[in-house]
C-alpha cells in the first residue's frame, strides 16, 4: 500500500492492518460492479468526512458527471482507476493529504481500524513484529545532534514519531544541546509524523505554558486546543536563545506544523525554501474490498494567524536554496549571537 508523504511510525500505529500488507501486484482487476462501488463509496465518504463540505460536494459533482459520460467504463486496472479518480477530484479538492490507492489484500472496514495508541504497550500490540524490530534499532527520526562550534547547537530530525517512542530521544538531544547559545533545527528532509511530538519538542523551546495550534474535527465539529507541556524529561532550552529552522519542499505535514507554529509565535525564523503545503490530517476509509481513500477530516487552525499552511506551505523568513540553507543559517546565527543580525523582514 502506498502512503501519503512518508510512511511514518504513527501511520503504522493507526493503520497496522493495512501497513502489514505487502506491495500491490502490477494489476488488480476492476469490473463494472467494483467501479460502481468505489465511486459511490468515495462520493459518500467525501461528503461525510472531508474537512471542507462544499469542496466535497464539488468533487462529487465531477465524479458523477464523468461517471454518466462513461469516462471510467473502459478502466479495468485498479491502479489506473485510483489515479484517474484522484486526478479528477484534484481540481475541486486539491489537498496534499488526499490519496486513493488499491491494495492486493482486502482493506479492513473503517470500524476495524484500531484507535491511535496512547502508550508504547498499546502500540506494540498493534504493529507487525518487523516494525517492532525496526524501532529497536532506529534513531526514531533524531538523525543528528551536534555542535557547530562552541556556541551553536544543531539538531536534524527526519520524522516526528509517536510521542511515547520519541520522548526519551528528545530529552537526550535537548540535554546535549542545553549549553549552546543558539540552536539550528534541520527539517529539510522531514516527512512528518505526529502532532503530539511536535508539541513536545516545541515545549523545550518556550519558558511557560504556551497555546499552540487548534484542531477542528469535521465529524464532531469540535475544536481542540493544544498546549505545550509543563513537565519535561530533558533540560528546557527556554524561550530566549535564538532558534533557526531549516526547511524546504521535502519539509512536510507535521514538520511544517513545527515550523509554522514557531514562526507564528515569533520564537524561531525559518531559513530555506517554501515547504510542501499539507496541513489537513487524513485517515483511511474503505471504498471496496481492495480500494481505500485517505480523506482529510481534520484541519489545523493557528490562534495567531487563524489559518494554516495548506496549499501554500511555510514561507521562509530568509530565502536560501535548500542545499545552502545550513550555511546561511549558521552565518545568520553567528551574527545574531554577536548582535549584528539583519532585520529579517527585508530578506523575505
Amino acid at each position: 500500500m502506498k502512503w501519503i508523504a512518508t510512511l511514518s511510525l504513527l501511520s503504522l500505529a493507526v493503520t497496522g492492518a493495512i501497513a502489514s500488507t505487502p506491495p500491490s501486484p502490477p494489476t488488480v482487476a476492476v469490473d463494472p460492479a467494483t467501479r460502481l462501488e468505489v465511486i459511490d463509496t468515495l462520493v459518500a465518504k467525501l461528503n461525510a468526512n472531508y474537512v471542507f463540505p462544499d469542496k466535497a460536494q464539488q468533487a462529487g459533482i465531477v465524479l458523477r458527471k464523468n461517471q454518466r459520460e462513461g469516462k471510467y467504463d473502459g478502466i479495468t486496472d485498479g491502479k489506473q482507476l485510483a489515479k484517474q479518480l484522484l486526478d479528477d477530484i484534484d481540481g475541486a479538492v486539491h489537498d496534499k493529504h488526499m490519496f486513493i490507492d488499491v491494495s492486493a489484500r482486502p482493506v479492513p472496514p473503517d470500524d476495524a481500524m484500531p484507535p491511535p495508541p496512547r502508550t508504547r504497550v498499546e502500540w506494540e500490540k498493534q504493529v507487525p513484529p518487523a516494525v517492532l524490530e525496526r524501532v529497536r534499532t532506529s534513531n526514531l527520526g533524531v538523525e543528528k545532534i551536534d555542535h557547530l562550534g562552541p556556541d551553536i547547537g544543531y539538531l536534524r530530525i527526519s520524522s516526528f514519531g509517536p510521542v511515547f517512542l520519541v520522548s526519551d530521544k528528545y530529552a537526550a538531544a535537548m540535554n546535549e544541546l542545553a549549553d549552546t547559545d543558539g540552536l539550528i533545527i534541520d527539517l529539510r528532509d522531514n516527512g512528518g509524523g505526529g502532532g503530539d511530538s511536535v508539541a513536545l519538542l516545541i515545549s523545550y523551546l518556550v519558558d511557560e505554558r504556551t497555546r499552540l495550534d487548534d484542531t477542528w474535527e469535521r465529524s464532531t465539529g469540535i475544536t481542540t486546543q493544544y498546549w505545550t507541556q509543563d513537565k519535561l524529561d530533558g533540560k528546557r532550552y527556554g524561550g530566549k536563545k535564538p532558534v533557526l529552522i531549516l526547511a524546504g519542499p521535502e519539509t512536510k505535514s507535521a514538520a511544517e506544523s513545527f515550523a509554522y507554529q514557531l514562526q507564528a509565535l515569533k520564537r524561531a525564523k525559518v531559513i530555506g525554501e517554501r515547504t510542501w503545503g499539507g496541513a489537513n490530517a487524513s485517515r483511511p476509509y474503505r471504498l471496496s474490498e481492495h480500494f481505500a481513500a485517505f480523506i482529510p477530516s481534520r484541519r489545523s487552525i493557528s490562534p495567531i494567524t487563524h489559518t494554516n499552511w495548506e496549499g501554500v506551505g511555510v514561507i521562509p523568513d530568509v530565502e536560501a536554496k535548500v542545499d545552502d540553507a545550513l550555511a546561511a543559517a549558521k552565518d545568520l546565527m553567528q551574527r545574531q549571537l554577536k548582535g549584528g543580525a539583519p532585520h529579517v523582514a527585508a530578506d523575505r
